[in-house]
């Protein structure tokens, strides 16, 4: 027989239960036995907690030993219903069979109704119940899961996972919760089966597993489809730069050992990627190797990330620069260098030698105009005519100079701004130039003033974590014209701006209202047709990508060029608060609470004057910022499901 103690004590809040012994100070004295009255005991619930107090595998049985509260903490009686799974880890790895199975059957279940069980209350609140399992002993391994309740009277409470295998799975709730973030309130398929453990934490890959194990129905296992096969397949669906391949994104740990060989197969089927060879590389597989290194490209990708690193001068202005086809000197420029970080010390590589010999297809810088933490402007490579407004100066230290010429660009309608850069370096690794299958880097500049006199560190309000994009376009390519998802989409906001008046198929202006749109508002169908697989997500889990809250208050109070919101007609600009929110709710009548309470949308600007300067009149985060009466944490998901 094998006895687990798992548990803790049980948990009886005095409070609660109003006990109030030894008040009068006369405990067990003159014949006065002390005793407190019996706490109350109730037979309904609206939530059914459980604590488990012991379970034992025996000989064809589990039983369980289990106390059961009300959402008020108080014990409940009159229990009629109680379920329990048991997936066994066999040498296919977890499994466990349906009854009707014709062969070796694995694990088991059980419920009240089930011959041979037996559900005794023991005393107020405290159960046990002896669930039959013909093919469990003593000595098997695996997942145990119970769950309770579910009569008129008594709510079902969770599935519980009352003990598991250590190095049982591969993955962890915490992976897939980088997406999901709470698959309980999700809209996907069986969101009710999400498990805890007994500590009341979330474990969702066992909870899956009791049903979608390692081995599928017809050999063994319960349902048609593993868990292996839900994750590997089901994810090859996305629609933008998305790697299956890339193994990291959803085992953070080594893998050593592969049960079977479909784990691979049904992968490399599904993908259309030939599967002859992996017979081959399964059977020469050691169990000291670790898997995911089969799968290199995007590891590749990732060194060249790692090992590699930009910086970006400060603008300043070269008045010797010629440029004939304007017919005038001198200009705004900025240096990048690149560095490699193999060695013990960072060594300075020569951008011109690397790009040509086509290591780099793109190093190049913008100079933007800067004011209250905000991009407001910046001059084209090119002119409407098609003009070159740009050129590169190679230094002999390697670095790369860019510089703009002083016309129609920078320095018109900025005159009262700061001036910064912004830098791309993009390492080919496909056929083509780099600028989507690319590995792109970005730095920005510091501020300086119209006399390249220093005037703060650049310092752009970005809200979202760097890992926010990459968790799930996890390729290390490129979107687009060599910005890159690394560090939260910081190289996409030299594009993607208050004053770069970006239509972006006319989904959404700037930066946080064009990501917000394109995963869950209009743009979402903007690219195919089609909603994108973001809108299965539940968008309002924003702890996605903003862990650390969203502080509106700390939105500068300036309005983003708005195009995009217009049809794509330019002269108009947008109030930030209302821009983000509206990219998502842009119904008519969440647009007019927002310009009842001061938003602006599409409200015509000059845009060579200085409308960057102009505060707006929008007042949202005096009811919505964190903390007031409709804070928007009231309606948003900005804590992560433990």
């Amino acid at each position: 027989m094998r006895n687990f103690n798992r548990c803790k004590a049980a948990l009886i809040v005095a409070a609660a239960f109003g006990l109030a012994a030894c008040t009068d100070g006369k405990d067990g004295s003159d014949g006065e036995d002390g005793t407190s009255p019996l706490p109350p005991v109730v037979e309904a619930t609206e939530i059914t907690n459980v604590e488990m107090l012991s379970h034992t595998l025996e000989e064809g049985a589990v039983r369980f030993e289990f106390e059961v509260t009300n959402e008020e903490g108080l014990l409940v009686s009159g229990l009629e219903k109680v379920s329990a799974e048991v997936a066994e880890l066999t040498d296919k790895g977890i499994a466990r069979s349906r009854p009707d199975f014709e062969g070796t059957i694995a694990g088991g279940s059980a419920n009240e109704a089930t011959e041979g069980a037996s559900l005794t209350m023991t005393e107020s609140g405290r159960y046990e119940f002896l669930a039959p399992m013909p093919a469990v002993n003593a000595g098997t391994e695996g997942i145990i899961r119970i769950a309770v309740g579910g009569g008129e009277n008594i709510a079902k409470s969770n599935y519980i996972i009352v003990d598991k295998s250590e190095g049982l799975h591969t993955t962890s709730t915490a992976t897939c919760h980088g997406c999901h973030v709470d698959y309980a309130a999700s809209k996907l398929k069986h969101p009710s089966y999400t498990a805890i453990n007994t500590d009341g934490e979330t474990d969702l890959v066992a909870g899956c597993m009791v049903c979608h194990g390692n081995v599928v129905r017809d050999n063994g296992g319960y349902a048609r489809n593993s868990m292996q096969k839900i994750g590997h397949i089901n994810h090859q669906k996305f629609e933008k730069d998305f790697e299956p391949a890339n193994c990291y994104t959803c085992h953070a740990e080594p893998i050593t050992k592969v049960n079977s060989m479909n784990t691979c197969t049904d992968c490399h089927e599904a993908a259309g990627v030939g599967s002859a060879a992996v017979a081959m590389t399964y059977s020469s597989f050691d169990e000291s190797d670790d898997v995911r290194l089969f799968h290199k490209k995007v590891g590749e990708r990732a060194d060249i990330r790692e090992q590699h690193y930009t910086t970006t001068s400060a603008p300043y202005t070269d008045s010797s620069l010629v440029w004939d086809e304007h017919e005038t000197t001198g200009g705004w420029c900025t240096d990048i260098a690149l560095f490699n970080t193999e060695g013990e010390t960072a060594v300075q590589l020569n951008i011109a030698e690397l790009y040509a010999a086509g290591t780099l297809t793109y190093a190049g810088a913008y100079i933007h105009a800067y004011d209250n933490d905000s991009i407001v402007g910046r001059p084209s490579p090119r002119d409407s005519g098609g003009v070159v407004n740009s050129q590169y100066v190679e230094k002999d230290d390697g670095s790369r100079a860019v510089c703009y010429v002083r016309l129609d660009g920078i320095d018109a309608g900025f005159a009262n701004a700061g001036f910064t850069a912004s830098s791309r370096v993009t390492f080919k690794q496909q056929d083509d130039d780099g600028g989507y299958d690319g590995v792109s880097l970005t730095s920005y500049s510091d501020v300086v003033d119209s006399n390249e006199e220093l005037l703060q560190e650049y310092n752009r309000r970005h809200s979202v974590t760097l890992d926010s994009c990459t968790t799930c376009h996890n390729n290390e390519t490129n979107y687009h014209k060599n910005g890159s998802y690394s560090d939260g989409g910081l190289g996409c906001v030299a594009c993607h701006n208050n004053g770069q008046d970006r239509s972006s198929k006319n989904s959404a202006p700037g930066f946080g209202p064009m990501v917000h749109s394109m995963h869950w508002g209009v743009g979402s169908s903007a690219v195919t047709g089609e909603p994108n697989s973001a809108t299965k997500l539940n968008a309002e889990n924003c702890v996605a990508c903003h862990a650390d809250g969203i502080d509106l208050n700390a939105v500068p109070n300036q309005y983003m060029l708005s195009k995009a919101f217009n049809g794509g007609q330019s002269g108009v600009a947008t109030s930030p608060i209302t821009a983000n929110c509206f990219a998502c709710h842009n119904n008519d009548q969440a647009l007019n609470h927002m310009i009842s309470n001061g938003g602006e949308l599409n409200l015509e600007v000059d845009t060579k004057g200085e409308w960057f300067t102009q505060p707006t009149s929008e007042s949202c985060a005096t009811c919505h910022a964190e903390g007031r009466s409709y804070g928007i944490e009231k309606y948003h998901v900005f804590d992560r499901k433990e």
